[in-house]
């Protein structure tokens, strides 16, 4: 299992667009992704899921892989963090 805290970085947070992304990404890996914020915890591979978290600007949530390719899948979802969501 692979757990790690993720900052929001693009000013208008994860909105439809940014919470595609992340699942159309999520849904390439066999491993179970899920983002947790607060007592809310979600399938990362569910857009609706996501965009329920409701994260702005600069929020922290926590993602947890886990499975056969459960590293890849995090440094990949990592990934789009840090470039914002490509926006």
């Amino acid at each position: 299992m692979v757990e790690k805290i993720l900052t929001i970085r693009n000013h208008a947070g994860i909105h439809t667009r940014p919470a595609a992304l992340i699942a159309r990404v999520a849904t390439q890996y066999h491993s179970s992704i899920h983002f947790q914020k607060g007592t809310m915890d979600v399938n990362g591979k569910s857009v609706m899921g996501i965009i329920t978290l409701g994260c702005p600007y600069k929020d922290k949530i926590r993602m947890i892989c886990d499975g056969e390719d459960e590293q890849e899948l995090a440094t990949a979802i990592e990934n789009l963090f840090e470039r914002k969501f490509e926006e």
